[in-house]
């Protein structure tokens, strides 16, 4: 006998196989160009925030710090990012875009949207927002209760 439908165990394979499905449009596109999801994530994330600790990048892009480092270092080999002493504090090194990785982030970036937009076609404008607002609850949530 089978047992009942477990609504928090469904939310848990849907959300799973929409993020497999959502991060294998993305990962395409992203190797198109060279990187991983990963260095991609880190140079977004340099190019719309600029200069960030790199002990605090992998909090943002959720990875470790370890992986962090390594990942910087083959951004820097590619001479889209530089390492820079904290002007405030001489310990803090600081990951910051170059130009070079200003200048490819702006080309890629408005093809890297539309595959987004593309991917989450099937939902309409309304609920993407109404699914970003609940899933932000639930990962919220769900971190508080990790603790």
């Amino acid at each position: 006998m089978s047992e009942p439908r477990n609504d928090s165990l469904d939310l848990y394979i849907a959300l799973s196989r929409a993020s497999e499905w959502m991060n294998a449009h993305a990962d395409r596109d992203i190797r198109k160009n060279g990187l991983n999801r990963t260095e991609f994530g880190v140079l977004e994330l340099l190019y719309h925030k600029g200069a960030q600790p790199i002990q605090q990048i992998g909090t943002k892009v959720l990875m470790s710090s370890g992986n962090i480092t390594y990942v910087v270092d083959k951004l820097e080999k590619k001479q889209f990012v530089k390492r820079n002493t904290s002007a405030r504090d001489r310990r803090l090194i600081l990951a910051e875009i170059t130009e070079a990785g200003r200048a490819f982030i702006e080309e890629v970036f408005p093809q890297h949207k539309k595959v987004i937009e593309q991917a989450s076609a099937g939902l309409t404008a309304e609920e993407k927002k109404l699914a970003s607002q609940l899933l932000k609850k639930l990962g919220k949530y769900a971190q508080e209760g990790f603790k």
